[in-house]
């Protein structure tokens, strides 16, 4: 007879105030994923891993006194009080004043606040301080070498961090752009301003070169721009994957990784022959297209 286990993290441990027991309990993997997508939220908006165990813990069960949540966590005494302690310096877990001492925590729609708002006023010093750093940077004595150029390599992940690197390389174009947009990527590339760049540099005498799938999705977007040179695709270029080259010289591929989550990823190089590849192989599809 073939026993079977419940895996460990489809079971929570909860706290029972009416009885005084901890009770196992089986978790919902819908409601186990939400509270992942919630534990990684707090995690980019500055909490540690440990921050959000502990903020989530009490706001899910309620008051509890420090030695209750550092058994249930499964964490040393002394590090759960500094965690309630940095909590509570934050504005995200109070102080109840009892004997024993217990904390509650501050509602989560107003624990997001609280942590968004904080990154904001981080985000504004730092711009404040941009300049002054950048000319204390340019003070500092260095060594004078001969710049030489080097091929380099960089992996981007995530749709913010490739938009932004998109922006600044087509605003950096001083010649010419080359571009091929999948379906998979037209519409996020609208509504991310990045064709509106493109509009710009070709009212800037950039020679802006357009190719797309022929698609319904792609000539709906792609009739809305004011370019000159924009083609469709009508090749066996399914698999393509989106690519901007600019001055034959920088090139940013995105790259759609193959599981569940989709993940988008990109690879900004300025290495020669992969640059010369990707513009022989449009320069290719664009003469055979029409």
């Amino acid at each position: 007879m073939e026993l079977t286990v419940e895996k460990p993290e489809s079971i929570t441990k909860l706290y029972d105030e009416n009885t005084g027991l901890w009770r196992f309990v089986r978790v919902d993997k819908g409601p186990s994923k939400s509270l992942e997508t919630v534990e990684k939220a707090l995690n980019r908006l500055g909490l540690s891993k440990n921050e959000v165990r502990v903020y989530l813990f009490i706001a899910r069960t309620g008051e509890h006194k420090a030695s209750e949540v550092s058994e249930a966590l499964s964490l040393h005494r002394t590090e759960t009080y500094r965690i309630l302690r940095d909590l509570e310096k934050k504005g995200l877990v109070l102080s109840v004043f009892e004997k024993p001492l217990k904390f509650i925590a501050t509602p989560f729609e107003k624990t997001l606040s609280i942590l968004i708002e904080t990154k904001k006023m981080k985000i504004s010093l730092l711009e404040k301080r941009k300049e002054g750093l950048i000319e204390m940077w340019l003070s500092l004595p260095r060594t004078e070498a001969e710049q030489e150029r080097k091929e380099v390599f960089q992996i981007l992940e995530g749709d913010e961090q490739i938009s932004l690197k998109a922006e600044e390389l087509l605003n950096n174009a001083a010649k010419n752009v080359l571009a091929f947009v999948s379906e998979q990527d037209v519409t996020s590339f609208y509504h991310s301003g990045i064709f509106d760049i493109l509009e710009r540099l070709s009212k800037r005498s950039v020679d802006v070169q357009l190719l797309a799938n022929y698609s319904p999705k792609s000539c709906f977007f792609i009739e809305k721009l004011k370019l000159k040179k924009a083609k469709y695709s009508v090749s066996s270029v399914d698999e393509l994957p989106t690519f901007v080259l600019t001055d034959g010289e920088q090139l940013l591929l995105l790259i759609r990784k193959n599981d569940v989550k989709k993940k988008i990823a990109a690879l900004l190089t300025n290495y020669d022959a992969f640059a010369k590849a990707i513009k022989t192989l449009f320069t290719e599809l664009w003469s055979k297209d029409a």
